[in-house]
């Protein structure tokens, strides 16, 4: 770049930029597509609700009743009606121009300000048993009084931290562990392992089948004899795996029957303990 060359800005930035601010000494009052304009269009127009500044926001007709009465430091034990209704009334044909459906709301809290004024211009009347009337203002009060507690509670509760508008959740990337973590075995890939094992087992397997008859009252009187002019003998002293698998279920049941005639007991001292068979005690 040569010493005298200048950096020059882009054509439609540097078009902006030549465009006078004054002329005539009359200053731009907008600007429209970057030009200036020192004089708005005669045909141009605004609709009447284009700009619109709310003060105050109110949630309801006790919300601006709380508030007029709030705001001029008045008892609410006992409202000044007629003040506080004009106030109210001077409100409501505001908000009546712009939206007639939203000021229906507050016209029915205004008939009824209107309604209790009317009530306290007339002679109190007492009740049958000599009592004094209750004042008219006594609902109207309880009703602002439970309102503004609630409004209170509502303001305490905002102020609470909020996840994601006063802080956000911490996170932390925590390195895994190097063990070596093994893959679950699934429920079902053991059991195709299971049969597969059974499959291989049939084809070695020699079978044997021979026809034995067995009593059970039979085993009950060898358990018997065995039991007899012993204290304790313990369970599985009771069984000879070597007389077979058929052998060993009927002397379990000839047990079961034994102890069902409540002839022998079984006892065991804790849990997991040896389990030790006895005769029954019968008296004489």
């Amino acid at each position: 770049m040569a010493p005298d060359d200048t950096v020059l800005p882009p054509p439609a930035e540097a078009a902006v930029q030549a465009l006078p601010e004054v002329v005539d000494q009359v200053a731009a009052v907008a600007r429209l597509y970057g030009e200036p304009l020192f004089a708005l269009p005669q045909d141009l127009y605004i609709p009447p609700d284009a700009l619109e500044v709310f003060l105050e926001a109110f949630e309801g007709p006790l919300d601006l009743l709380l508030y007029l009465i709030r705001k001029q430091n008045f008892n609410i034990l006992d409202i000044p009606l007629a003040d506080v209704t004009r106030q109210y009334l001077a409100y409501v044909e505001q908000i009546r121009k712009t939206n007639l459906e939203l000021a229906s709301e507050y016209l029915l809290m205004a008939a009824m300000l209107i309604e209790i004024k009317s009530r306290m211009l007339l002679p109190p009347k007492k009740s049958e048993d000599g009592a004094e009337p209750e004042d008219p203002r006594a609902e109207l009060v309880r009703r602002l009084l439970e309102y503004e507690q609630m409004k209170l509670a509502a303001a305490r509760l905002d102020q609470l931290p909020v996840l994601g508008r006063d802080f956000l959740r911490a996170q932390v990337t925590i390195e895994q562990s190097l063990v070596p973590r093994f893959p679950d075995v699934n429920v079902v890939d053991l059991r195709e392992a299971w049969q597969d094992i059974l499959k291989r087992a049939k084809l070695v397997q020699h079978h044997k089948i021979t026809r034995e008859e067995l009593s059970v009252r039979e085993h009950m009187s060898i358990v018997l004899r065995t039991l007899q002019g012993r204290r304790f003998v313990e369970f599985e002293h009771l069984f000879d795996p070597a007389r077979g698998q058929q052998v060993l279920v009927v002397t379990f049941i000839a047990m079961l029957e034994l102890a069902r005639e409540r002839l022998i007991e079984l006892t065991q001292a804790e849990a997991f303990a040896p389990i030790y068979v006895r005769l029954a005690y019968q008296p004489a």
